[in-house]
């Protein structure tokens, strides 16, 4: 049955977290007093609006993503006003501004013929509504998210509007005020260009899809089965943080969200067992970060990769799963490393509930995520899949309330099984969406008159509610990325940047890289992932395609340390948001972060080296071992690259390490990072060395205790 809000019971009161913006989230609930009702009403009206689009496709593409703007900007300017104006009329001045926003969206649909009769002829009310537009998007960016994305994208505005007066090579040249205006806010490469087209379509799905599940309980499913897999061995809490917080990333692709949802309870829990308060707070940091790479949801950015680049979703999928295999496995073997160090041991059996048992409870609710994952790969698309996923969901929510007002345990195995049936039956000649929506109707007519009914269908109308509200923050940063997008498509300045990378990938593919690396990163600290990546992408993607990097692979590249940027101080924001959960300083907690990630900033450069390790074609073993031995050796090679990197870290193996065997592990990791004659084979050999002299030290040294 629906639990009223996802929270996990093993651990102390929740801990507010509080940003310096709400870019992260809004508190809880909708607002004071009657104006909750009020937004409560719009984000129900966006869900439906939204359900309404996947399941049925009745409005032309334009038309959706400007309504679904104007959604966004409603429900955006009005929380604004419903949690920071100190009196009603300040929060009815920001309804009113939010309806503004809302009607240009609209003019999108009511003027749709129009608009395109006289594309590139703009009337004066267009260029009114496109400015209007602009000014509201910008602000309630601003607003939500702080100033660094909107300032970003105003540099580009200016450079728009006043590039023709640079010299060359950065000069255009140069565009009307309609023009910018045009292609800003009504075509497809603007504030309506790709990213939005996402957010509109699979972004909201998939949100709606993780929270319903987070309401029916697989937060506390993921935690009960990482406590009764890990939690008895060496250093058990803190593997339980890294294994529940990868679990929560199939369904969740926020990683500040992570961190304030299961790190509630894991970094507690790693401190009361001896872990330090900022290695605690950064294993969860690096841990939930994760989520962003994690398949199938991966933060979203796996949509608008896929559409970007005209690949199917399942494509990316598959090019992600090794990658963030190995990014979990590393955080894994560094806590157990630390614990070794330290002494640090597990928990007590009589305090860890068992796995086997949660997932014989709660097995049903795996059930949607593996159909999910089983209709991507079988080539459907992200929308019906996500579609179906959700149906999938709702039903067994709404099944599992019905049940459990039956007293007879017969009872209960007919349902399902006369429900399994009914499905099977309506599906026999496919998936049809509609007879899918009559079901669903059908057992909400039911679960209406059963007891506790009201109250999951009540539930269910709340997860609709804070889906729409927590789709804000991306969706706003899809919408006004569209300026850099824009600005890069009509004056091709983009390619200027490209021709720098490509210059100094000439000389050296390394430097190019190292070159990418800190553009995102640099763009990460001050803005989100998704608009790093489409940043990043558009720079400098398509130049380390041209330097014979595979394009996947090079997406992949700038997707990953946008994600980095988060851990890495100063602004750190997943340290952040794990601060006031350990009481411990977020700059001492991004630096811990940073140690324990460390896997995360070098596995691109592995795979640039060695596309198999991200299925791509091109890498260069492939000649002598196959395509798929290229694949095992990749990772092979990755894994004790990453294991050598975890002993530099953490300085500890089966005992203490001296600076010098620090020194060598890191000699031996660059090599298996490096392409030049023999590299490999020396990084192999000197690993092997390095953990021979450590396993014979063993009996001479102690483990050190804490």
């Amino acid at each position: 049955m629906l639990q009223p809000e996802a929270t996990v019971e093993h651990g102390p009161a929740p801990v507010k977290v509080e940003f310096d913006n709400f870019e992260h989230g809004f508190p809880a609930g909708f607002g004071p007093r009657g104006w909750s009702h009020l937004a409560y009403m719009v984000a129900i009206a966006f869900a439906t609006f939204q359900l309404v689009i996947a399941a049925w496709n009745v409005l032309p593409s334009q038309v959706v993503r400007g309504v679904h703007v104007g959604f966004l900007i409603l429900l955006t300017f009005g929380l604004l006003g419903n949690f920071t104006a100190r009196t009603d009329l300040g929060r009815v001045f920001a309804w009113l501004v939010g309806a503004l926003g809302f009607l240009c969206g609209l003019y999108q649909w009511f003027f749709y013929a129009d608009l395109i009769a006289r594309d590139g002829d703009p009337t004066q009310l267009d260029l009114v509504v496109g400015t209007l537009l602009a000014v509201l998007i910008f602000e309630g960016t601003r607003r939500l998210m702080g100033s660094a994305l909107p300032i970003m994208c105003g540099v580009c505005l200016v450079y728009w509007f006043f590039g023709q007066y640079l010299p060359a090579p950065l000069n255009h040249r140069g565009y009307d005020f309609d023009q910018v205006v045009t292609h800003l806010s009504f075509g497809t490469e603007g504030f309506y260009g790709v990213p939005i087209y996402v957010s509109a379509t699979y972004i909201f799905l998939f949100i709606l899809f993780g929270s319903f599940l987070e309401r029916a309980g697989m937060i506390q499913l993921f935690t009960d089965v990482s406590l009764g897999l890990f939690g008895r061995s060496r250093g058990g809490p803190a593997k339980v943080a890294v294994f529940a917080s990868g679990m929560m990333g199939t369904i969740s692709g926020s990683g500040v969200a992570n961190v304030v949802t299961v790190g509630q309870f894991t970094i507690p829990l790693m401190i009361k067992f001896g872990y330090r308060r900022a290695f605690a707070a950064g294993v969860e940091a690096t841990a939930s970060m994760g989520g962003q790479i994690m398949p199938p949801v991966m933060g979203a950015v796996a949509f608008i990769m896929a559409e970007t680049l005209g690949v199917d979703y399942s494509v990316i999928v598959k090019a992600a799963v090794i990658p963030a295999f190995l990014y979990f496995a590393s955080a894994f073997w560094m806590v157990h490393l630390e614990a070794g160090k330290h002494g640090l041991v597990g928990m007590k059996k009589s305090e860890i509930p068992s796995a086997w048992r949660a997932v014989v409870n709660r097995w049903y609710l795996v059930l949607p995520l593996a159909a999910l994952v089983f209709m991507l790969f079988e080539g459907f698309t992200p929308l019906y899949a996500g579609s179906m996923g959700l149906a999938l969901t709702v039903t067994l929510i709404l099944g599992a309330s019905i049940v459990h007002g039956f007293s007879s345990q017969v009872l209960r195995y007919v349902f399902w099984i006369g429900l399994a049936l009914v499905v099977g039956a309506v599906s026999h000649n496919g998936l049809d969406i509609m007879r899918i929506v009559l079901i669903v109707a059908a057992l909400i007519a039911i679960t209406a008159v059963t007891r506790g009914g009201r109250a999951t269908l009540a539930a269910c109308r709340d997860s609709l509610a804070d889906s729409a509200k927590s789709a804000l923050t991306v969706g706003m940063a899809c919408a006004i990325v569209g300026t850099i997008i824009g600005m890069m498509t009509q004056t091709g300045v983009g390619t200027i940047f490209g021709g720098w990378v490509i210059g100094l990938g000439e000389k050296s593919l390394f430097l190019a890289l190292i070159m990418t690396m800190l553009l995102s990163i640099l763009l990460g600290t001050g803005i989100p992932t998704i608009p790093t990546y489409i940043i990043t992408a558009a720079l400098a993607a398509p130049a380390l395609a041209k330097l014979g990097v595979p394009l996947i692979v090079s997406h992949m590249f700038a997707f990953y340390y946008g994600i980095m940027a988060d851990l890495s101080p100063p602004v750190a924001l997943a340290a952040l948001a794990a601060a006031p959960i350990a009481r411990e300083n977020p700059d001492k907690i991004g630096w811990e972060a940073m140690r324990i990630a460390l896997a995360g900033y070098v596995i691109p450069f592995i795979a640039v080296y060695s596309p198999a390790l991200m299925l791509q074609p091109g890498d260069p073993m492939a000649a002598e071992l196959g395509f798929y031995g290229a694949v095992v050796y990749a990772t092979v090679k990755a894994l004790v690259a990453i294991a050598l990197f975890g002993m530099v870290a953490i300085g500890f193996l089966y005992t203490r390490m001296t600076v010098i065997e620090r020194v060598v592990a890191f000699a031996a990791s660059i090599c298996l990072l490096g392409e030049f004659p023999y590299s490999d084979y020396f990084g192999f050999i000197v690993a092997a060395l390095v953990v021979v002299w450590q396993w014979r030290q063993r009996p001479r040294n102690a483990v050190a205790a804490a």
